[in-house]
């Protein structure tokens, strides 16, 4: 067993690690306001990770087995639909899922 010494000694660099790591964003966020890179890339991240999460959600995908994607695609045109509709994405993404979920439960 490690000695209370270097226990302590490890818990607070831990701490201090830590604390430092979540207050960094905050010490900085005047300049990353100002940044063109960081507006540029806050208007376009959204739509990129959107679009990586569909390609690693579809990736296992099976065209050639029933039900040939089609739960999946019916609910990624109802997400879709949702969003452009509401523009709420805790409904598109809520709604999609359940929409998903019952089209699985039937077919299979």
């Amino acid at each position: 067993m490690p000695e209370t010494g270097y226990l302590l000694a490890a818990l607070l660099t831990t701490l201090v690690v830590t604390f430092a790591l979540r207050a960094a964003p905050f010490l900085v966020v005047e300049r990353l306001r100002e940044s063109r890179i960081v507006g540029w890339l806050g208007a376009r991240m959204p739509v990129g990770i959107m679009v990586i999460l569909v390609v690693y959600t579809l990736r296992d995908t099976s065209f050639a087995a029933a039900p040939h994607g089609l739960p999946e695609a019916i609910a990624l045109a109802v997400t879709v639909g949702l969003h452009v509709w509401r523009r709420n994405a805790l409904l598109s993404i809520v709604g999609g899922t359940l929409l998903y979920a019952g089209l699985l439960a039937l077919l299979a």
